[in-house]
């Protein structure tokens, strides 16, 4: 019996776990080497595969990975990180991201030795993510660069190729939006607590701070103060020189009060009025009811506090299915079926030539002769040849083709009307068959108002006095024609709806836009396509009328900015007959509406290119050829 040769790289293996112990400050950490993605788990860290041939990228990864999350649990605290870790999605990437920087800063000032290992772990990532070829600071993540410039500015150390590049994209705009603000940042290095506090405001800095949610020194401060309130009743009696009974007497002054000061007709008073009178007297409230006013309403618009909106009782978001009986639905769906039966074939090629590029993005590729992983049974043979050879395994590797949800925004107005809304119809008919076909999610969306020149809520102004310049002044209808849960069969009777007469009339685009954002923001997908399909600027003859000229599209320009800004969902834009490039960074505009079906295609099939230089010059691409 042949006895098995030792691994030659279990000794390094064994001395990274020593030293990684050591440098963590916990001798208890548990270290393990997996193919799995490194991380820590509790008190158990994983770290990347290290394999008998000890190749020097191998060795440099294990060991950057190891001094990474090292610092990580050195210097990090999850409960002060739990504490002031945001809501919403993008400023926690953005909160996690600074965090993990200040840690891996931490150890390059406090152990020089970390800081070489931890850019050569940076630098894989980096390469890996492609971020050495991205030309767009559109095409980097935020979030990636903050942390990038964190750690710049923390240890004063250039980054790997890859990490510089990505920073420098972004350093200009982070920069601007903050300020002198990251000049202090040694400041609160040493201090988690403080570095948290100074992550929120950059984020704040960056059109986040709606994400953030309570500022949790805030809720602490009245949290005390409560306490120090409910001491102090309980320790000091009340002026008048009440008893226990104190609270059945402050039920009954109020009545006592208004009988002695008006008239019987006017007995019935407001609580508010009741509490405004008790504040002026010091009286104390009862237990249980919040002598605070009322939060103000929400603003109408994120993107733009200011815009506003005379009323929106009657504005409706509503299935396709609600607005048409079913046996309509699959007449219109019929007549749509005749109009676009020459252009069908084109159409259909277009989308094949989509699906096949997808695909391609999502073939399998495969690591070979490793040693741990999904035996190979195709070198089984050499191992029945010479039974001395190990066996060999295989491990699958990652995709860059995530999980995906692509939105169609269909302007429904009424100068989409005959060619463009059909075609615009089909074309979101075939895609979302496609995509469907390829693992992508596919919602469809269209917008209009329920009237012409204003509907109920221009009604209601008119007997109200008529307000000055009251903001938008119609009935919104968000049509969903198809979710991104539904299947592409059970809804396609849908889109015929657009055919349907009396349907189309004005557009809203900024409010619109608006809500399929949100719609998207709460998906789980990690990657989200929005596409919007419109042929000019807002209008609503209403609204225009008694509000400045641009008021609509300064509303669009400001949701356009907010989105982008956010960087949550990729915006992109296709102008029928109008240039709407004046609004969208990413935008194309047709001339024909025939166009439409291979400038949508294309645009989707850009957006899953590999390679972000090909990428980033389709998505410049300002008029379609």
């Amino acid at each position: 019996m042949n006895k098995p040769s030792d691994n030659p790289a279990d000794p390094f293996k064994k001395a990274l776990a020593e030293a990684t112990k050591v440098l963590a400050d916990d001798p208890e950490l548990s270290v393990s080497y997996s193919v799995d993605p490194a991380g820590l788990s509790g008190d158990a860290m994983r770290l990347p595969q290290v394999s008998r041939r000890l190749t020097r990228d191998e060795v440099l990864l294990a060991r950057g990975t190891a001094d990474s999350l090292a610092m990580n649990r050195r210097y990090h605290d999850a409960g002060t990180h739990s504490r002031y870790n945001p809501q919403g999605e993008m400023a926690r990437e953005l909160y996690e991201a600074m965090e993990t920087a200040r840690c891996e800063a931490m150890g390059a000032r406090d152990m020089p030795g970390t800081a070489g290992n931890i850019d050569a772990k940076i630098g894989h990532d980096a390469t890996r993510r492609g971020y050495d070829q991205i030309t767009e600071a559109s095409d980097a993540p935020l979030s990636a660069a903050a942390g990038y410039l964190v750690r710049h500015l923390a240890t004063g150390r250039a980054l790997p190729e890859g990490a510089q590049n990505v920073m420098d994209l972004w350093r200009g705009f982070i920069e601007d939006q903050c300020g002198g603000k990251l000049d202090d940042i040694n400041d609160v290095l040493n201090d988690q607590a403080a570095f948290a506090r100074f992550t929120r405001s950059v984020i704040t800095d960056l059109g986040y701070g709606d994400q953030l949610g309570d500022d949790p020194d805030d809720i602490d401060d009245e949290a005390e103060d409560q306490a120090e309130d409910g001491a102090d009743e309980e320790q000091e009696p009340d002026s008048t020189g009440q008893d226990d009974d104190q609270e059945q007497d402050a039920e009954a002054s109020p009545e006592q009060t208004q009988e002695e000061t008006q008239d019987p007709s006017q007995a019935q008073v407001s609580m508010d009025e009741m509490a405004d009178q008790e504040m002026g007297e010091e009286a104390e409230m009862p237990e249980g009811e919040a002598p605070l006013e009322p939060p103000p309403p929400a603003p109408i618009s994120e993107a733009d506090p200011d815009y506003k909106v005379f009323d929106t009782a009657h504005d409706e978001e509503i299935l396709a299915e609600e607005l048409a009986e079913p046996v309509e639905l699959e007449r219109l769906r019929a007549y749509l079926d005749q109009q676009l039966e020459p252009l069908k074939g084109a159409v259909s090629r277009l989308a094949n030539k989509l699906q096949r590029r997808l695909q391609a993005q999502q073939n399998r590729s495969w690591e070979f002769d490793l040693e741990e992983g999904i035996l190979d049974a195709g070198r089984l043979a050499r191992v029945v040849a010479n039974p001395t050879t190990p066996l060999s395994f295989k491990v699958e590797k990652d995709t860059e083709f995530r999980d995906t949800v692509v939105t169609l925004l269909l302007d429904n107005s009424g100068s989409m009307r005959g060619r463009p809304i059909s075609i615009a119809a089909i074309c979101a008919d075939v895609l979302a068959r496609t995509l469907e076909r390829c693992s992508v999610k596919v919602e469809i969306l269209g917008f209009t108002t329920r009237a012409w020149k204003g509907g109920q809520a221009r009604e209601k102004w008119l007997n109200e006095g008529r307000e000055q310049q009251p903001g938008r002044l119609n009935d919104l209808r968000h049509i969903i024609y198809k979710s991104a849960d539904a299947p592409w069969r059970r809804t396609r009777p849908n889109l015929g709806l657009m055919m349907k007469e009396g349907l189309l009339k004005e557009n809203i685009d900024g409010e619109a836009l608006e809500w399929a954002h949100k719609r998207m923001i709460h998906r789980p997908e990690a990657r989200k396509i929005l596409m919007v399909i419109s042929d000019g600027a807002p209008v609503d003859d209403s609204t225009l009328s008694v509000n400045p000229a641009n008021y609509l599209e300064k509303h669009l320009r400001d949701v356009i900015a907010m989105v982008e800004r956010r960087k949550q969902v990729e915006l992109l834009a296709i102008g029928i007959g109008h240039d709407v490039t004046r609004y969208y960074e990413r935008a194309v505009t047709i001339t024909d509406v025939e166009q439409l079906a291979g400038a949508m295609t294309e645009q989707l099939a850009s957006l899953f290119d590999s390679d972000p230089r090909a990428r980033a010059r389709m998505m410049g691409i300002k008029k379609a050829v």
